[in-house]
């Protein structure tokens, strides 16, 4: 999955800077929050490292769609851009599902975990569109 990551990070910053687009100012945040959280989910055991995942990959599977449907009904689809968000989205999908398959659900307090990650990571999307 690491290496998956790694991999979606230098295509985006490939595809900002081809196309001139600022990252949000927000990034030096979200890189330290990010460590936080998974740091923290890591320290409380497997099945909360797996929930966290579960959680921002289903966070960022759902931003992803949201692109894509803007994408299509935008019309004059930009392929190299469709094809990118498809192929991390079906990526981050399959971080979810390792996730599962490792028993994130039986960490304490799944639901509310689960509930509070995903909130905040859609939370720190809307600020990253609009800053």
């Amino acid at each position: 999955m690491q290496a998956q990551e790694r991999t979606h990070l230098e295509l985006f910053d490939n595809l900002m800077s081809r196309r001139r687009v600022r990252p949000t100012l927000f990034l030096p945040l979200w890189d330290v929050a990010g460590f936080i959280l998974g740091a923290g989910s890591a320290a409380l055991g497997k099945e909360a490292a797996m929930a966290c995942t579960v959680a921002v990959e289903e966070a960022v599977v759902e931003h992803y769609n949201s692109q894509l449907r803007e994408l299509i009904a935008e019309g004059g689809v930009d392929e190299e851009l469709l094809k990118a968000i498809s192929k991390c989205r079906d990526e981050e999908l399959e971080h979810r599902d390792v996730g599962l398959e490792q028993n994130a659900q039986l960490a304490p307090g799944y639901e509310a975990m689960s509930e509070v990650i995903k909130a905040g990571c859609r939370t720190a999307i809307w600020i990253s569109e609009r800053l």
